[in-house]
């Protein structure tokens, strides 16, 4: 009974981990992995393949995008991740001849893999390595396998050897990094074969040696002469460099690597280890599941406002603008100013952003990342499109397409910016890429009705929304990569006849602040409105400026009882706390009056920008 218990209990314990690590990630992390996707790339056409062809790892690049486009089901793709790491598990096992008593040990590079998928934060938005999220999984599996197969061909007449310098012509242009990284495991491991003489090891382990450094210099010099000679050698591996290198993000790396060493120099020999008791193995399996679950729980990356961020991106992605208020309405801490743009676009959407734009939480917090975050790469493009700025959104995704790799979410805002300027040729060229995906094929299809046909395009709410945001001078220039101050001084700076476009660019003064620019915004938009209820903020601006300046007589407008009670407690109590720290007064004053113009006027200065 004790010896059936050591040999299947591990195999049940594997099974139900791998299933609770997908478990955790489709219910915690399904807008990441959906987002993952859309940041990502896979055409079925041979030139997609050949262009991936083109770097060492390019084959291992394309596998991974290729199962990366599923996560647009993220259970589905989940599923597919895990059944690659139930693989490496039975693989890693013959390779190494892991017994099944301890078939568990291999749980840590499936954690390692698992770390290294959500640990990324905002790295999502710079990696340029194509399918991330499944490289390292299919590597590490396609090395161990190569390993394996080492193994089991004959130690005679140096046929190991033969191989290993085989595979490396083989396995580097196919998995670059990994593929180098099985030759060094190969040679590790023949140390402890027993069917392989002193003499051959040592050949074996200096033939590596000699290939792991030439090969990738010799393809190079007459392969991938386009790739960067200091990155030869870790092509397929991501590159957490920006203004300095972030090292911390390669730790799962180093681990993974350092435990397949471990393994291969403590597996192969004959010698039997002395049989540990029950007691001493159950404690094992105990404190060894304890560390997984400790360590995985550590590094998963679990920041609230990363993670509403992202589902308020699928909502903008989906026009879903009341869900994304319901996310919004859900952040109890300060939110970032991404949150804050994409929460005011979807009240400008749905009618109701002069009366609720300061009822949600405000604030301006750090991205929680080492590095420099713009809010331009994080959800710039979406808003500059759905703000009218198309030329803006069409410029940014030519550039870190160029830059970052070509993007599902790319093409279709740039599918989309060619259809409003009407340049069909443009837009039908982005259709027919698009229409080579699996799951964006349907709403490629879709767009094409719109080709030379404006009016069935004003006709989608989308468009037609948009289009009244066109009313201005098309012209590029510099924003500076910050989205929200251009956008909104765009719309301070700009009148127009269209209530749409001039109820953005009331709020675009109400933003600046700038009481000059304000009247004739106010006025302009009371005219188009006429005998209809101004929006509460818009008065409560007003009614502050008409009192802090005297230039305009306000006696005469109806303004709403609440605004003229609000205004006279907010300043009784500002007489009352003269003399403290706008910070002080800033929480003072918050949960009575945060969600007026009146705060945020007031307190709500000096908001950092990205």
């Amino acid at each position: 009974m004790k010896m059936r218990i050591q040999k299947h209990l591990p195999l049940v314990l594997t099974i139900l981990c791998i299933a609770a690590f997908a478990a955790c990630l489709v219910i915690f992390e399904s807008d990441y992995l959906w987002k993952m996707q859309e940041l990502d790339l896979f055409l079925y056409s041979t030139l997609f393949f050949q262009q991936k062809m083109v770097v060492a790892g390019g084959f291992l690049s394309w596998l991974a995008t290729y199962f990366t486009q599923y996560f647009y089901h993220p259970w589905m793709g989940v599923m597919m991740l895990a059944a690659w790491w139930a693989l490496l598990v039975f693989i890693s096992a013959r390779a190494f001849r892991v017994k099944a008593k301890w078939l568990t040990i291999l749980l840590i590079p499936v954690a390692l893999l698992l770390v290294i998928d959500v640990s990324l934060d905002y790295w999502m938005y710079y990696t340029k390595l194509r399918g991330y999220l499944f490289v390292p999984t299919i590597g590490m599996t396609a090395a161990v396998a190569l390993v394996w197969l080492f193994k089991t061909i004959t130690a005679k007449y140096y046929i190991r050897t033969i191989f290993l310098v085989l595979v490396t012509f083989a396995a580097y242009p196919l998995m670059g990094f990994y593929g180098l990284f099985a030759i060094a495991l190969m040679a590790l491991l023949a140390f402890r074969l027993d069917d392989m003489s002193k003499t051959a090891k040592v050949v074996n382990f200096i033939v590596a040696a000699v290939v792991i450094i030439a090969v990738p210099l010799l393809f190079y010099r007459y392969v991938y002469y386009q790739t960067n000679i200091i990155n030869v050698y870790w092509t397929a591996l991501p590159i957490f460099r920006q203004q300095g290198e972030f090292k911390q993000y390669y730790t799962p790396y180093y681990l993974l690597v350092a435990f397949y060493v471990v393994l291969a120099l403590a597996s192969g020999g004959r010698k039997k280890a002395k049989p540990a008791k029950t007691w001493q193995w159950a404690v094992v399996q105990v404190c060894l599941l304890a560390a997984i679950v400790y360590g995985v729980w550590t590094a998963w990356y679990k920041d609230d406002n990363f993670h509403k961020e992202l589902a308020m991106e699928r909502c903008l992605e989906d026009a879903d603008w009341q869900g994304l208020l319901d996310v919004a309405k859900e952040v109890k801490g300060e939110p970032t100013r991404a949150m804050l743009m994409m929460k005011n676009l979807a009240l400008f959407r749905v009618g109701r952003i002069g009366d609720e734009m300061y009822y949600y939480c405000n604030g301006s917090k750090k991205c929680n990342t080492p590095f420099t975050v713009r809010m331009m790469q994080v959800v710039g493009k979406p808003l500059y499109f759905n703000y009218g700025l198309i030329n803006f959104c069409y410029r940014w995704c030519t550039e870190d397409g160029v830059e970052h790799g070509w993007k599902i979410e790319y093409l279709k805002y740039m599918t989309k910016c060619s259809l409003l300027n009407e340049e069909w040729q443009l837009a039908e060229k982005y259709i027919n890429i698009l229409k080579k995906t699996k799951y964006y094929k349907k709403w490629a299809v879709e767009q094409e009705k719109f080709l030379r046909n404006k009016k069935a395009m004003m006709a989608d709410k989308e468009y037609e929304t948009v289009s009244h945001l066109l009313g201005y001078e098309s012209t590029l220039n510099s924003d500076n990569t910050i989205v929200e101050q251009f956008v909104m001084n765009h719309f301070a700076s700009h009148d127009s006849n269209d209530p749409l476009m001039q109820e953005l660019s009331l709020v675009g003064a109400l933003w600046t602040k700038d009481i000059q620019n304000f009247w004739p915004c106010f006025f302009h938009y009371a005219e188009l409105h006429k005998g209809q209820h101004i929006p509460i903020h818009y008065q409560e601006a007003a009614y502050l400026y008409g009192h802090l300046e005297n230039q305009v007589d306000i006696s005469r407008m109806p303004f709403d009882p609440v605004v003229r009670t609000t205004y006279d407690n907010f300043m009784q109590k500002a007489q009352q706390y003269a003399g403290m720290s706008e910070e002080t007064m800033h929480d003072l004053f918050l949960s009575e009056f945060g969600h007026t113009f009146y705060f945020d006027y007031f307190l709500n200065r000096n908001q950092q920008l990205y």
